[in-house]
């Protein structure tokens, strides 16, 4: 069984946050492209792959994976080789999960809720996040320590959370554009070889 992984992208999506993976990684890729304006996502074809009509969505040896940090935290355990995830008895392997799923489950709703300009919970009970200042400065905590999310060790955690402020940056969220910890992180992930390689094909 071939190794390929045929990944399903369009630029505009949170497909490119695999892309970098992909290169981060090493793995042998094949780029099939989908086109929102034909509406290719939507087709049974794509459907039976997602059900969701949704990029990402990449195959691998009879496996398809959807939903980004699931395919960042696969990759990483399918080419280990590229170092980008702490063993499985590694201490630092729950501060990997815990902050790449946060960033999926807390910052990317939490942004999303505040760039669209949708009410503030009632109570931060009622939200799943708490509040879009709580999430920052969780955030915020988390690379206190830097360089990187595990420290001196650049992971596949730092693809995601790299991508997703990188992409708050780009449309101005409040307390995230300007700030000094997010600049320079970003700035330290957007430098890697592998995201620049990704970028100039955009």
């Amino acid at each position: 069984m071939t190794d390929e992984v045929v990944f399903y992208h369009n630029p505009r999506s949170r497909a490119q946050m695999v892309h970098w993976m992909l290169e981060e990684c090493g793995a042998p890729y094949r780029i099939v492209p989908i086109d929102f304006t034909r509406g290719e996502h939507k087709t049974p074809e794509f459907l039976a792959l997602n059900p969701m009509g949704k990029l990402p969505v990449i195959a691998h040896r009879g496996v398809i994976v959807t939903e980004t940090a699931a395919i960042i935290a696969y990759l990483a355990d399918q080419f280990p080789d590229a170092g980008l995830a702490p063993a499985a008895q590694d201490p630092s392997r729950g501060v990997y999960y815990r902050w790449l799923f946060f960033a999926a489950a807390c910052f990317e709703p939490a942004l999303f809720d505040r760039l669209m300009k949708r009410p503030d919970p009632e109570s931060k009970s009622s939200s799943g996040y708490g509040s879009y200042e709580d999430v920052l400065a969780a955030l915020k905590s988390a690379l206190a320590s830097g360089p990187y999310i595990l420290g001196e060790t650049f992971s596949a955690t730092d693809v995601y959370v790299g991508a997703e402020l990188n992409w708050a940056m780009m449309f101005g969220a409040p307390g995230v554009k300007g700030d000094v910890v997010f600049e320079d992180y970003v700035a330290r992930v957007t430098a890697r070889r592998a995201y620049l390689r990704v970028a100039a094909e955009t």
